[in-house]
């Protein structure tokens, strides 16, 4: 994969498809879709003149939609077990995530906002044209306070406040314990010098983490209004890992600006989430996405997959502004998962919102991050001029039948990312 910029004399034309834009409801027919370098140039219904030295595809009549994003990916978490957490060489770590990272790519995930691990490094790399994958938002640690929901010390160790050493995740800035208002301004700002493109805190309890029942509530105000402060200051914004009205409450008069889950939260929750513009950042989570060896966690898991259904209906009834992601975590054999997961968003909206939500929608998400935004040479999740050429040709149409997605391995003939054909299965 070569660098950005470093095919800016590439041109390609996808001729033959109806198009999806990632914005309305239906498909253009009939077009050609003209890419010079790493963006679309023309997107028209007359033929686009063919030149020397232009690759040329003929869809065939096949769909051709942005490229997928996931607005809630980790990278690390995703291609490492959490003995490889605890156990493994860290290289192995690494190697195991860029690896994830392809293999992501090559789903139809161009873009992904990583919500919590060390991917700065990797997205570097990864920009560069090192190696292939989507590009990343990066949030690098996440941020829990001591018996937080990204606290992965074991129990009998002794907390840092009280002499303690760091726990290995924090080792590896998966994690990061803060405690205090002064901790928390130094952690934020730790992530940021590190590349981080937003935050994330963890504000409640949750199914992956050992000590943390569901109903608590982590992180005082001041401690999270301090955060999104110091975030607002490096122009970018806070995301938060809660599920319960409490929390989400408690999110919202901080000023955060993105919840990520919430799948415990009552209607009126969902109603204030709209009314303050705030995205709701949801998952379709179904109890077979993960696999909890012990009955606490899998009682945990059983509750937030039971609140699925009724906050995307009170989302839909309120137009709160939703992304979806998957948060697949520490299992890697699952981590194909998110395909059938983005085929699952079909059971709650239909097709081209579902369609809509996975481009455009999440990218406007994305934005949020401002200046930490490094993608803002192009518009992101559309097919349009100016946009990143991030495209994928599908086999069927997936505005008629959205399980197409799930099987990306036979119906993704083709994907751009940047210009770059990086499959072509024709």
């Amino acid at each position: 994969m070569t660098a950005p910029g470093a095919h800016d004399s590439t041109r390609l034309i996808i001729r033959n498809v109806r198009v999806f834009d990632g914005v309305g409801e239906r498909t253009q027919d009939d077009m050609d879709v003209l890419v010079e370098g790493a963006h679309v140039v023309g997107v028209s219904s007359s033929p686009v003149a063919g030149s020397d030295g232009a690759i040329e595809i003929d869809g065939r009549g096949r769909v051709l939609i942005p490229g997928l994003s996931d607005a809630h990916v980790h990278l690390m978490g995703n291609a490492n077990s959490m003995v490889d957490f605890l156990q493994g060489p860290t290289g192995a770590l690494y190697g195991n995530t860029i690896a994830e990272a392809e293999r992501m790519l090559l789903r139809g995930f161009t873009t992904v906002r990583d919500m919590g691990g060390d991917t700065a490094p990797v997205k570097s790399l990864i920009d560069r044209g090192v190696f292939r994958g989507p590009r990343i938002f990066p949030s690098q640690a996440m941020i829990s306070q001591t018996s937080g929901h990204a606290d992965f010390a074991f129990v009998y160790d002794t907390p840092k406040e009280f002499g303690g050493t760091p726990s290995r995740t924090e080792d590896i800035h998966f994690t990061r314990v803060a405690d205090g208002v002064p901790q928390v301004l130094a952690a934020v700002r730790e992530q940021l010098r590190q590349g981080a493109s937003q935050i994330k805190l963890t504000l409640g309890g949750g199914a992956a983490s050992m000590y943390d029942p569901l109903d608590t509530l982590q992180y005082t105000p001041a401690e999270i209004a301090a955060a999104v402060q110091a975030a607002q200051d490096y122009g970018t914004y806070v995301a938060t890992h809660v599920y319960t009205p409490a929390g989400i409450a408690r999110a919202l008069a901080a000023g955060v600006r993105s919840i990520e889950h919430g799948h415990l939260a009552d209607e009126d929750s969902v109603r204030r989430i709209a009314d303050a513009g705030v995205w709701l950042s949801m998952q379709p989570f179904a109890e077979e996405d993960h696999h909890y060896p012990d009955p606490v966690r899998a009682e945990k898991n059983t509750r937030i997959c039971e609140g699925t259904a009724q906050v995307y209906a009170w989302a839909k009834q309120y137009g709160a502004k939703t992304a979806w992601g998957t948060d697949l975590l520490l299992e890697p054999q699952a981590a194909a998962r998110q395909s059938e997961m983005a085929a699952r968003l079909g059971e709650f909206y239909s097709s081209a919102a579902a369609l809509r939500m996975m481009t455009s929608g999440n990218a406007s998400l994305f934005e949020l991050a401002g200046e930490r935004n490094t993608y803002r040479g192009g518009k992101l999740g559309v097919i349009a001029e100016g946009a990143w050429a991030d495209m994928i040709l599908v086999d069927g149409d997936p505005l008629a039948d959205l399980s197409l997605i799930a099987d990306p391995d036979t119906n993704f003939k083709v994907i751009v990312k940047g210009g770059e054909i990086v499959k072509n299965h024709l």
